[in-house]
């Protein structure tokens, strides 16, 4: 009953906050619990990031499959500070990615933390939830900072 109340309170949430893609997550996980389709829960825990990154990195793409990105462009990457400085951002994501995942399976209870953080971002700060993975890998980034700072003042 507790996961139903929390769901109906992220719908509001989603609603107030005009975030489509909280409330529409929240109303499919109601349905699937109200009409006990809970056996498949831990299937889109296991599956569903991979799931939604594989549409996320679709939607990304698809300027490639348009053609509306060229041979050209992607040479330009190489040769232009932007494109440099965009390559440089994408290693530095996806290395902050892996510290994250290390960081999740380490201490998966700040899941909690991170979804909620998500929520005031989107919220607040009309943000965009991309995934928890990099959410995480910030968090991890802050931890090493927070550390190093109050180890050194100890």
């Amino acid at each position: 009953m507790n996961g139903e109340i929390l769901l109906v309170a992220l719908i509001i949430i989603g609603l107030i906050g005009r975030s489509h893609i909280i409330t529409t997550a929240a109303c499919v996980l109601l349905i699937i619990k109200l009409i006990s389709l809970d056996r498949y829960l831990p299937t889109i825990e296991r599956r569903g990031l991979e799931l939604g990154l594989l549409f996320l990195t679709m939607g990304v793409l698809v300027p490639f499959a348009s053609e509306k990105i060229s041979l050209k462009d992607v040479g330009n990457m190489f040769t232009t500070w932007p494109g440099i400085l965009a390559l440089l951002g994408g290693a530095i994501a996806t290395y902050m990615n892996g510290k994250g995942l290390g960081l999740l399976k380490i201490d998966p209870q700040l899941i909690v933390g991170l979804v909620i953080g998500s929520i005031f971002g989107i919220i607040f700060l009309r943000g965009i939830p991309v995934g928890p993975l990099m959410a995480a890998g910030i968090t991890a980034f802050l931890l090493k900072i927070f550390t190093f700072i109050f180890d050194k003042w100890k």
